[in-house]
């Protein structure tokens, strides 16, 4: 399984498909040198997923096999997410499986999707053995923000801040350069080059004057640019850093973000799958009030400040109770910062 998430992490990371990776193993004779893929096993063919409209991993591995002229009756596929069972731009993998002889099916992570889902019963109908749930913690992190936004109508949104520790983003002079350090920074832009489109509000446009760009250690642009999205009434100005180089300007007029969303899902180009909402504190605010916050990624410099700007404005929240309780998913140290990813809790 291993092995199939390094396969899996060679297809395209911004791609509306996720990324999976196969291997194809049979029982090993223990004169061949191939027994690597475990005790008794060989490793007859590997495959992953390209991109979309290409073959899925396991039908590329298996036209692999049938490349090497190895014989896939009897062999045990290994795939990082549970083989899809429908017709799409692509046959159904559960088809190609069964057609290929395969005996046995490992699984990571079951799909979610409504879709596509069903194809460990399908299998299981047909005879073939079916384990899931193998290192299924990989097999969730490998397929990032895919996994929560299958099924979805919107993009993905991810709500990041850059704070001290009592919360501030910046002094009672409006300073905020610089709060957390180099390193954080450096992993911020990273970030930024994983996602479609970030999004702030008019104020933040108008008083920060950013670049919402996404640049490389030595400061220079990264490959790819998301687009800059300004969401508001006002004008952004003709000299602003927005209009510099760097992705498309994208003008949002209104304080909806939902509708926000719908206006960048149907924008022309690339498709916007993943939202970067970078500030300010209403704009924030307003996503987590209309329950449109799929991540946080909370920023946290060892700094006290005592007043001045807090990250996240208004939410209505009177009593405790009320609160909005975010689940840990992982806290990265980032030199003298700590990076804490956590998802909002959905009440049942």
């Amino acid at each position: 399984m291993v092995r199939a998430f390094e396969l899996a992490r060679r297809g395209p990371e911004h791609d509306p498909n996720p990324r999976v990776g196969c291997v194809l193993l049979r029982p090993a004779d223990p004169t061949d040198s191939r027994a690597a893929g475990g005790p008794g096993t060989t490793t007859i063919a590997e495959g992953w997923h390209r991109g979309a409209g290409t073959p899925h991993a396991e039908v590329a591995a298996l036209a692999d096999a049938a490349s090497r002229g190895e014989d896939t009756r009897g062999a045990t596929a290994v795939v990082t997410l549970e083989p899809c069972s429908h017709t799409g731009r692509t046959g159904p993998c559960t088809q190609a499986l069964l057609e290929a002889g395969v005996a046995r099916v490992v699984v990571s992570v079951e799909d979610p999707n409504p879709v596509a889902a069903g194809g460990a019963d399908v299998l299981r109908a047909a005879g073939v053995d079916v384990t899931t749930g193998v290192l299924a913690e990989q097999g969730r992190e490998l397929l990032g923000s895919w996994l929560p936004r299958v099924g979805k109508d919107r993009p993905f949104v991810t709500l990041k801040t850059a704070t001290t520790l009592d919360g501030r983003v910046a002094a009672l002079d409006g300073s905020s350069r610089w709060i957390t350090g180099p390193v954080a920074r450096r992993h911020a832009h990273e970030l930024r080059a994983q996602v479609d489109a970030i999004v702030v509000g008019t104020g933040t446009a108008l008083r920060d004057d950013p670049s919402l760009t996404a640049r490389t250690a030595d400061g220079s642009l990264a490959g790819h640019q998301p687009r800059r999205v300004v969401v508001g009434f006002r004008d952004v100005p003709a000299d602003a850093r927005l209009r510099g180089p760097g992705g498309e300007l994208v003008q949002v007029r209104t304080h909806d973000p939902a509708q926000v969303l719908t206006e960048l899902a149907a924008l022309p180009g690339p498709p916007v799958r993943r939202v970067l909402v970078e500030g300010g504190p209403t704009l924030a605010a307003a996503f987590l009030r209309a329950g449109l916050v799929d991540e946080v990624h909370a920023y946290v410099a060892p700094v006290l400040l005592g007043a001045g700007p807090v990250a996240v404005g208004e939410l209505g929240i009177t009593s405790i109770a009320a609160a909005v309780r975010l689940e840990p998913v992982s806290v990265l140290p980032l030199g003298p910062d700590v990076l804490v990813v956590a998802t909002p809790v959905r009440e049942v």
